[in-house]
């Protein structure tokens, strides 16, 4: 008995663990903290950067983001949580003064394109208020697969999946699944039509 409990101590979740499972984790914790920290110098770096220097801000971008396809690029100013979080695609194009708040994965397939002021909200807090105020959190994987394009100031909310192909009108509050090959628009989001 005593061995089981050692063993299970051994093995406790640290709260970045918990965090990418999807479950409630301690949003203060000194670790997490700590890599907001160096993501906040980061995205810094990527601001203050020089705009003709494009192999620095790639550089700076390599270091953010947990991977990065091809010919893809971010306008600054950029904001998110940790960036290692963050996928992106071939040939991706992220606008100015985006927020993605990845708590959970966010991936962005190939040929994706974000207009600026475009929100992706991985991150969820407890409905109920004496959990909230302990500063516990989860989220929830966001994915917008190949070829899709948020309109300017979309905002994605957790666990949410835009088919490939599909167009988000500027604007609009993404709160469910988009299936493939449809514009969809408004609050909340709605299919308008098919693509073609």
């Amino acid at each position: 008995m005593a061995g089981e409990r050692a063993a299970n101590e051994q093995h406790a979740r640290t709260e970045r663990e918990k965090m990418l499972a999807g479950e409630l984790y301690y949003s203060n914790d000194p670790e997490l903290t700590e890599r907001r920290l160096r993501t906040r110098e980061r995205l810094a770096r990527l601001t203050a950067s020089d705009p003709r220097n494009i192999a620095a801000r790639l550089a700076i971008c390599g270091e953010l983001f947990g991977s990065i396809g091809r010919n893809f690029w971010v306008e600054p100013p950029f904001f998110c949580d940790y960036g290692e979080n963050i996928r992106l695609g071939d040939n991706c194009f992220i606008n100015f003064n985006c927020t993605f708040l990845d708590v959970a994965p966010i991936t962005l397939g190939n040929n994706v394109l974000i207009a600026p002021g475009v929100q992706l909200l991985a991150a969820y807090h407890p409905i109920d208020h004496i959990t909230r105020a302990k500063a516990l959190e989860y989220g929830s994987p966001i994915t917008i697969e190949d070829d899709a394009w948020l309109g300017g100031g979309v905002i994605v909310l957790p666990g949410v999946r835009i088919g490939a192909r599909s167009i988000i009108g500027a604007g609009s509050v993404v709160t469910r699944d988009v299936p493939p090959d449809v514009i969809a628009v408004g609050n909340p989001c709605k299919v308008l039509r098919s693509v073609g």
